[in-house]
């Protein structure tokens, strides 16, 4: 019997089986140096407690994946000294300007830049969300981006009856996808409201850790209005409590980005000391609950 392509989930709690609850640094120390990391974008669910641990932790070499742009998660993540390599279709602060720590890694080459586009790093996760070896995309014919990825094949559709060229994209299955969410019950059904990107990549990866700010006693799957929005606990492999863990980007309707933290980070980023002292701020001291100005 042929072996699955990607997104094979062995160990995994199977449907209704409780998931033990473990802390955030023990949700950390499951990544391993070297680790290939699926993160959303800053408009998503982002694991900034996760990622602050991490460098308290001093994880280093990691491989990260922005799922489809990288943001605040990343930049830190790379002026910690913990990346060796990212691939991703941006990495930006949005409001708050140039993510200012990639910036300078990229100009000194300290790290490696796999350029994407948006559409194609979706497709490689879907591809190994349904446990295929490939899936094709048609918009990245005429672009540069093709000479440089040699990973990304082109071939003509077998069902034309004359030439026409399509891009095969391999399947991606990061070894961690992280994200956090609002809540999730004790079956391990973690709430992401619209958020379907954090399916896909929960699908997707070897082993998905979720941060949350809050545990519930109902499933979240036996609830109409919050079934659709849920990921099954299929899915995910840990869960841990972070109050706030989302800070200083948003969670949906619970908090707001903090939109001015996020310009001081930007403004703080653009020297090494800079950075050092965000990082003697925020993110080396360990914090039960972030205190809001």
């Amino acid at each position: 019997m042929a072996q699955p392509t990607a997104g094979a989930h062995d160990g995994r709690p199977e449907s209704g089986q409780h998931m033990a609850l473990i802390s955030l640094d023990e949700l950390v120390a499951s990544v391993p140096d070297g680790a290939l990391i699926a993160l959303p974008p800053d408009n998503s669910l982002v694991p900034c407690a996760f990622v602050h641990a991490l460098i308290r932790a001093g994880r280093r070499r990691l491989r990260l994946l922005g799922v489809p742009v990288s943001g605040y998660a990343t930049d830190l993540l790379i002026g910690a000294g913990c990346v060796a390599g990212v691939e991703t279709s941006a990495v930006t602060l949005g409001e708050a300007g140039a993510a200012p720590r990639f910036t300078q890694a990229v100009t000194a080459a300290t790290v490696a830049v796999r350029d994407s586009t948006c559409p194609a790093i979706h497709t490689m996760l879907q591809a190994a969300e349904k446990g295929v070896p490939f899936l094709p995309l048609r918009g990245l014919i005429g672009s540069d981006l093709l000479a440089h990825r040699p990973d990304w094949r082109v071939m003509d559709n077998p069902f034309a009856t004359d030439g026409d060229p399509i891009v095969l994209l391999p399947a991606l299955s990061p070894d961690f996808g992280v994200f956090h969410a609002e809540m999730a019950d004790a079956d391990g059904n973690v709430w992401v409201g619209r958020r379907r990107e954090l399916a896909t990549i929960a699908h997707a990866s070897r082993r998905t850790l979720v941060t949350v700010e809050r545990i519930v006693a109902a499933s979240l799957l036996d609830d109409e209005r919050l079934a659709p929005g849920t990921i099954s606990g299929a899915y995910v492999d840990a869960v841990a409590v972070a109050a706030r863990g989302a800070w200083p980007t948003g969670l949906l309707d619970a908090y707001p980005p903090d939109d001015a933290h996020l310009a001081e980070y930007a403004r703080l980023a653009r020297s090494d000391a800079g950075f050092r002292a965000y990082c003697e701020r925020y993110v080396l001291p360990l914090r039960a609950e972030v205190a809001v100005a």
